[in-house]
């Protein structure tokens, strides 16, 4: 479902006038739909990452089932893995190598996974500022993997990424979910993490993996607990 300017006013704490002012001066992604503006929940936490605007992780609770319990950031780090000194002089190079380093089925074509981060770099660049970059493909489904991971990597050289503030990237953050939904709800609580100064201070300062994970931990206990699993825990 995509959302209303309304339900993105919400989910970014501004009044509809300035969600409507943020399309037009600050390049919000919007579609028509039927003379109304309607937007992509993915589009959207990119958008919001990249302006370092404060998102409300409590829109997403709807999106949780027991079926598909919400990824902790920290986890999702653990089951990526950390890796230091990534070697690359350019974007592609970059990309090349963090495909290498993915932790991913063995059956994954991880030539075509390279093109469809390529893909996606073209359509809009993944950089987010401040020398991180989010690469990730646009469906998540393609994949074919069972459980949610990030992979973070500390680039051996700062490499362009056409970001936005034109700073160089030298931190990339990969998602790779079962699910579109997934992708969501990880996208959501690393967007998250990344306002809090401590976590991203230790993060572009290339922090021990310890160091990184319990602050990842710390962020974590102040994300209120979604719905579904705020009731389990009353029952």
């Amino acid at each position: 479902m995509q959302l209303t300017v309304r339900e993105v006013g919400t989910f970014l704490n501004a009044p509809e006038a300035t969600v409507l002012r943020w399309i037009k001066q600050r390049g919000l992604p919007a579609h028509q739909v039927g003379g109304q503006y309607r937007f992509n929940r993915a589009e959207l936490l990119e958008w919001a990452t990249a302006q370092k605007i404060k998102v409300s992780l409590e829109l997403f609770d709807q999106m949780t089932s027991d079926a598909e319990p919400v990824p902790h950031l920290s986890e999702a780090l653990q089951a990526g893995g950390i890796h230091y000194r990534l070697a690359g002089a350019n974007k592609d190079d970059v990309l090349r190598a963090l495909v290498d380093v993915l932790p991913l089925p063995e059956e994954t074509d991880r030539k075509m996974l390279l093109r469809l981060f390529q893909a996606r770099e073209a359509a809009a660049s993944t950089g987010i500022g401040d020398g991180i970059a989010l690469p990730h493909v646009r469906n998540p489904i393609v994949l074919n993997v069972t459980r949610p991971s990030i992979t973070l990597c500390f680039l051996e050289k700062p490499v362009d990424f056409g970001a936005l503030d034109c700073q160089p990237v030298g931190v990339l953050f990969s998602l790779v979910s079962p699910t579109t939904r997934c992708h969501l709800q990880l996208l959501a609580r690393l967007s998250f993490a990344l306002h809090d100064a401590q976590f991203k201070e230790i993060v572009k300062g290339q922090g021990t993996a310890e160091e990184i994970l319990r602050h990842a931990r710390r962020v974590e206990a102040a994300v209120p607990a979604p719905a579904v699993e705020a009731g389990k825990a009353a029952r």
